[in-house]
This record gives C-alpha cells, structure tokens and sequence, in this order.
C-alpha cells in the first residue's frame, strides 16, 4: 500500500544548483581560512563539531527544512575539504591516490543505497536509511571532488582557474545528456554533483589563493557567505519549496 509522508531533501531547481556551488566554494575557502588563522588540530576539531550538529540537526528535522539542510550541506563543504587535505598535508597522500580511494567509497555507497533501497533517486529521501545513504553519499562527493579539484590545479599543474573552467566544460556534460538525449535523470544528477564541488572549490582557490586573484580565503569566505544566505533565504519562500511542507505518496 501506497502511504503518505515527508520528503527531507530540496526541490532540484537553478536555486539548489547555485547554492550547492556557493556552498562548495565557501566550504573551501572557510576550512583554508580557518586552518590558516587557528592551530589546525582545533580548526578540524571544531569543524567536525559543527559537522556533527548540523547533521543532527537535519536528521532531527521531521520534514525538509531549507536553513537545516543547507547549514548540513555547508559543514559537509568545510568538515570534507579538511579531512580530504588533512590526507595529503599530515599523511602524505597523493591526490591521485586520494582521488580513486574516494571514487570507490562512492561507488560502493550508491551500490550499496541501490540495493537495500531500490532506487538512488533523490526523490524519495525521507528519513530513516535513505536519509542516512544520501548524506553518506554526500560526504562522499565532497571528499571525491576536493581530491579531484587539487589534482587537477595542482598535480598536474592547470591552475585554479583552469581547472575551474575544465570543470565548467565536464558539468555541462550530464547536463547537456540529461536535456538532449535521454541521459538517466539519477545518473546525470549524481554526476553533475560530484562535479560541482571541484568547480566551486577552483573559483573560490582561484579567487584567494596568491596564484589567482590574491583576495584571500578570509575575504573570499565572507563574499560568498552573502549570496548564500539570500539564496537559502529565497528557497525558504518559494512556491516550489513550500510545497515540502505537503505530504506525497510513495510506494
């Protein structure tokens, strides 16, 4: 029997697809903020702290709630870009090394989703472990395309700007099969996902780091931090939004 409940994720519209870049592209340049101006121990620590809350806080969220998730999705931009530099700069890893280990733990999580659930369809998160697979697979994406993003500008030497636009050209990709011809709408999502996360990171590299524009992860952090709260804010009254607050059926 079909039954009636509550979805836990956002509606996927041009606002999800600009905050999850700005989410990414302040992520990055907070954690090389905050590591920079704080010992880097605390900094991960406080990082994983926040990491923890948020998520607790969306877990904890009877229904989809957009300054919940968004602060989620956030800390994950944060906690993620720590840990996957933490593996490179403490212990050594290479990005290439780094890059496939996170490729196969994504794998293996929405093969994983996709067996116990039946379906990686973002449309029927509601809780419970479809909720717990989607946040994992979440991790998994930001860990993945930060490794990829530093693999790109600097192991085999593009530069932030160039891989920022390398990586413009590769979302277009799943968006262009989605449109055009046929492209499963699961697979074109997950894929323009991973990819989000190296290009927001590249730009906002780009635009602090001394390679670039030199503005600095600090200034960059605060920039992007505006435009993402108005987003999220926006979200929270739009028509497409609220309709979360209605329950649906699912089988």
């Amino acid at each position: 029997m079909p039954k009636t409940t509550l979805r836990k994720v956002p509606e996927v519209t041009i606002a999800f697809w600009v905050a999850k870049l700005l989410t990414t592209a302040w992520g990055e340049a907070t954690s090389d903020w905050l590591v920079a101006v704080i010992n880097p121990y605390v900094a991960v620590g406080l990082g994983a702290l926040a990491f923890g809350i948020s998520l607790w806080m969306q877990f904890s969220a009877r229904k989809y709630k957009p300054w919940a998730y968004w602060t989620a999705a956030a800390m994950v931009a944060v906690f993620g870009t720590m840990a996957a530099d933490g593996l490179h700069v403490q212990f050594g890893v290479s990005y290439i090394v780094s890059s496939t280990v996170f490729a196969f733990a994504l794998a293996i999580i929405l093969v994983a989703w996709l067996k116990s659930e039946g379906t990686l369809s973002i449309h029927t998160v509601t809780g419970g472990r479809r909720e717990v697979f989607y946040w994992l697979t979440i991790m998994a994406t930001f860990a993945l395309g930060t490794a990829t993003g530093d693999l790109t500008a600097t192991t085999f030497g593009f530069g932030y700007l160039s891989s920022g636009l390398l990586y413009i050209g590769a979302i277009l990709v799943p968006a262009v099969g989605y449109w055009f011809f046929g492209l499963n709408e699961v697979v074109a999502f997950w894929t323009a996902y991973v990819i989000t996360r190296p290009l927001g990171a590249s730009f906002a590299d780009w635009m602090g780091k001394s390679s670039g524009l030199r503005w600095g992860d600090g200034p960059v952090s605060i920039l992007l931090f505006v435009p993402l709260v108005i987003v999220v804010v926006y979200m929270t009254f739009d028509h497409r939004e609220i309709r979360h607050e209605e329950t649906y059926r699912v089988q």
